[in-house]
């Protein structure tokens, strides 16, 4: 039988702030922005999820968009049913990193209003999304 010696915990010790990756829900549903808003619905409607990361042609996460966002669109009286994802992306999210911590991260939501955050890595990937809980 092997010992382990403990170290005794310090009290001063300032607790490690939690980041974006502690809290991240996985990416779900991630489509290209070529697709149009009638097939992005149904893949929404499909997955039973309030969003959908946008990427480009090379996997490079170009934001998120809602169900509300998209259904909005939808009702508008300059839609037609080839209007695709890119051309509705306007707001350009900002972007959270795995490293980020959770208050700065939210504090950005609170402060923009948005529901949900993407989360990439270095390359602009899709790691994930931080949602506010409600």
């Amino acid at each position: 039988m092997t010992m382990v010696q403990m170290q005794p915990r310090s009290t001063g010790a300032a607790p490690v702030p939690r980041t974006v990756a502690d809290g991240m829900d996985t990416p779900g549903p991630q489509v290209c922005d070529d697709m149009t808003v009638e097939v992005a619905l149904s893949v929404m409607a499909s997955a039973r999820t309030g969003y959908l990361l946008v990427c480009d042609d090379d996997g490079v996460c170009t934001g998120i968009l809602t169900q509300a966002q998209l259904t909005a669109v939808r009702g508008s009286s300059v839609y037609t049913d080839r209007v695709q994802l890119r051309d509705i992306l306007v707001d350009r999210r900002p972007f959270a990193s795995p490293v980020t911590t959770m208050v700065e991260a939210e504090h950005a939501m609170r402060c923009r209003r948005l529901e949900a955050l993407p989360v990439v890595d270095e390359h602009g990937n899709a790691l994930g999304i931080l949602a506010l809980a409600r």
